[in-house]
């Protein structure tokens, strides 16, 4: 496929949390759709390279932005670096999360801001430094991930489950306010996906009580075709929604 016929040609990203797993996925379809994608990892340049490499393996467009997307002074570095560098901002896909497990009565106040921050403070973040870019776009998307134990509950997750539950909250906020401006809101809720996780890391609670109609985990490709589809020209009509890619796990 031509460059002019790919969906997103012409298009700038942002995809935070970009160096692995689902968020590596989105940065690679949103590129292959033609998109330039800023792929920013909180500080392993090695994981943010890597995925920069692929892109331009493909004949895309990349740009690495290590920055804690938690911290606002970050959060304007990494999007004035976008702006200037790729020419514009298009897309803003708030992948950035911590999805620790605890205790409720084992969890310190640190423990729940730290989730809290990486998590609901990001999507906040970034959405209010990219907003005079997406305004300008004619095409703005925004597109959260959330999470299936966000609405299911699960156990040891208290402050995973209030932030999660939190971007569905601020996703229909933002569509109501952005509305004027052209720009779409949604959020994108990944359950039983198949990632990596650290060396010796248990699975996590809920997927080991849970499985999906479908027979198997999902793959962190099957959430990024559906960021893709959210931010193409054929999903204008959508917004303020929470969409589900479980494989019938929970039906919302």
């Amino acid at each position: 496929m031509s460059d002019q016929q790919k969906e997103l040609s012409g298009r700038v990203a942002i995809v935070t949390g970009s160096g692995r797993n689902i968020g590596r996925s989105i940065a690679l379809a949103l590129a292959e759709a033609g998109a330039a994608v800023a792929v920013n990892a909180c500080s392993n340049r090695a994981e943010a390279d890597a995925v920069a490499k692929e892109i331009e393996a493909q004949g895309g467009r990349a740009l690495v932005t290590l920055g804690d997307v938690s911290d606002p002074s970050a959060v304007e570095k990494i999007v004035a670096a976008a702006a200037v560098q790729l020419g514009r901002i298009d897309y803003l896909v708030n992948n950035a999360a911590l999805r620790k497990e605890k205790p409720i009565e084992q969890m310190s106040f640190a423990d729940w801001r730290e989730v809290m921050a990486m998590t609901l403070d990001s999507a906040f973040l970034c959405t209010k430094a990219c907003l005079p870019h997406l305004k300008k776009s004619g095409a703005g998307t925004i597109v959260n991930i959330g999470g299936l134990s966000a609405h299911t509950g699960s156990k040891h997750r208290a402050h995973v489950i209030a932030a999660k539950a939190g971007i569905v909250g601020l996703t229909r906020a933002l569509a109501q306010d952005l509305a004027g401006d052209k720009i779409t809101a949604n959020c994108v809720a990944p359950g039983m996906i198949a990632t990596e996780r650290a060396a010796g890391a248990p699975e996590p609670q809920h997927h080991q009580t849970r499985s999906t109609l479908v027979g198997r985990q999902g793959t962190p490709d099957e959430v990024a075709a559906m960021v893709r589809f959210l931010c193409g020209p054929q999903a204008r009509y959508i917004t303020g929604q929470t969409i589900h890619v479980n494989g019938g796990t929970f039906m919302g």
